[in-house]
């Protein structure tokens, strides 16, 4: 794929910049610009730009879950036997209000959706499912796969 074909409206300084925040979020307007060969004051508006713009949604922190305490990671695969508006809006509050759900995706194929959860250990994991999902009404099947090593995380997206 070209770099045209990702955005037309966006060129290879605005390609790079994205790159270089992707890689170190806490770059300053300084070193990026160091980086690009700009001045600070292009730069700085470039950012912003890609920001107002909503390429960057925002800066964060990566963390390291294990050090954390949450040795478990697991996907989660929820079908639902409701498929009102009301039953949505309550499963997706839910997922909302709870930290350990750190993604979901409304999916296609045999599932509705597709959770990422984070828990200390097993017996906790279950006493979330239990507590949370097992509670509502409109889960009609939960099918659990626990990570036994993660191989490749990342939220890089390509910018080829």
């Amino acid at each position: 794929m070209e770099k045209e074909a990702l955005k037309p409206d966006l060129d290879e300084v605005d390609l790079s910049i994205l790159g270089y925040l992707q890689e170190d979020g806490r770059l300053s307007n300084a070193r990026l610009a160091e980086h690009l060969s700009l001045s600070e004051t292009p730069c700085w508006r470039r950012r912003k730009r890609l920001e107002a713009a909503g390429y960057i949604e925002g800066y964060q922190a990566n963390l390291n879950r294990r050090k954390l305490g949450y040795g478990v990671l697991a996907f989660v695969q929820l079908s639902v036997s409701i498929h009102t508006d009301e039953a949505t809006a309550r499963f997706e509050n839910v997922v909302l209000s709870c930290p350990e759900v750190i993604a979901c995706h409304n999916i296609t194929g045999q599932a509705d959706f597709l959770l990422q959860v984070v828990a200390t250990d097993l017996d906790s994991y279950g006493q979330f499912i239990d507590r949370v999902f097992r509670k509502l009404p409109e889960i009609r099947a939960i099918h659990s796969s626990v990570s036994l090593r993660e191989i490749k995380s990342s939220h890089r997206l390509p910018l080829l």
